[in-house]
């Protein structure tokens, strides 16, 4: 008995896919119209699907440019939460605009703690306040994880008598 190579086998599944290859629905959308390529109006059922495989190059599709981050229009209400295994812990900033229209900045650490108040700061001053503290906290928070994480394999290298 002679073994199947599965080699010989991979081969000629790409070959079939290679030989009738599913067909592809392109759909471009331009100013006036939508064009689909690909589509017939009458198709026997023993014929493929005649698909467009050179798309024209001249068009290009309309794009509507987006910031990747949406633009504060209004400062109060802008939260960041600090990193943390646990809630009871974890740092949140929150702007909330005074009565006199200027912003503070309310620092609490988990739910039920009373805030810190900081300010009072212009919208923009808020906003980038916040974003700083929280970059601070990411930095030390994994400052602190990686010298545990050093500590941690210190103490295995330590248990084992290596040291």
């Amino acid at each position: 008995m002679s073994e199947i190579d599965p080699t010989d086998h991979t081969l000629a599944t790409i070959a079939s896919i290679l030989e009738n290859p599913e067909p592809v629905l392109v759909i471009r959308k331009t100013e006036t119209e939508i064009v689909v390529a690909g589509e017939r109006e009458h198709q026997d059922s023993d014929e493929r699907p005649v698909v467009d495989e050179h798309p024209m190059v001249d068009e290009h599709p309309l794009v509507e440019e987006q910031p990747l981050v949406p633009e504060h229009t209004d400062a109060d209400g802008y939260s960041k939460v600090g990193p943390g295994p646990m809630v009871a812990i974890r740092l949140k900033w929150t702007v909330h605009r005074g009565d006199d229209g200027q912003y503070y900045v309310h620092e609490t650490i988990g739910e039920q703690s009373a805030p810190v108040v900081n300010g009072p700061m212009t919208s923009e001053s808020a906003v980038h306040f916040v974003d700083a503290q929280q970059d601070e906290a990411h930095r030390r928070f994994e400052e602190l994880r990686s010298e545990i994480a050093g500590r941690s394999s210190l103490a295995d290298y330590e248990r084992k008598g290596e040291a």
